[in-house]
């Protein structure tokens, strides 16, 4: 009885022994982490004075878009939504700061990229990568 179970224990343990170190192509050996270079990094600057940068001169970045509503709490907990008139868009925010000028219940501009390929576990609204929040 005892080596009817052992058999699939150790070809189980087998699997996951190989799977944990497998090798890529050029011969190293991968622990299955994610490259660096494969995830996209952030980093947040703060403003000389201290105050986060609420709002920016000039002409915005190509691609970026301005949209207008009221911040609302999603489902899914840390999950910030832009109720605007005719879309709802999940707030991404690189920079805690500008998250923290985005209040629940408030009226705010943000300008930003609309990420519609971006993954979420928000599960709602389309994800848009906020640069600038303005009251309003």
């Amino acid at each position: 009885m005892i080596r009817r179970n052992a058999v699939p224990a150790a070809l189980f343990l087998l699997l996951v022994a190989g799977c944990a170190n497998s090798q890529d192509g050029a011969g190293s050996t991968s622990s299955g982490s994610i490259p660096s270079g494969a995830v996209p990094s952030f980093s947040a600057e703060p403003s000389p004075s201290g105050v986060p940068e609420t709002t920016k001169t000039g002409k915005p970045a190509a691609g970026t878009t301005t949209i207008s509503g009221t911040v609302t709490a999603g489902v899914e907990p840390n999950c910030l939504l832009l109720q605007e008139k005719a879309a709802t868009h999940l707030l991404v925010f690189k920079d805690e700061t500008l998250r923290a000028a985005a209040a629940v219940g408030s009226k705010v501009q943000v300008t930003g990229t609309p990420q519609p390929g971006m993954m979420s576990t928000c599960q709602q609204g389309e994800p848009f990568l906020v640069s600038s929040v303005t009251p309003g």
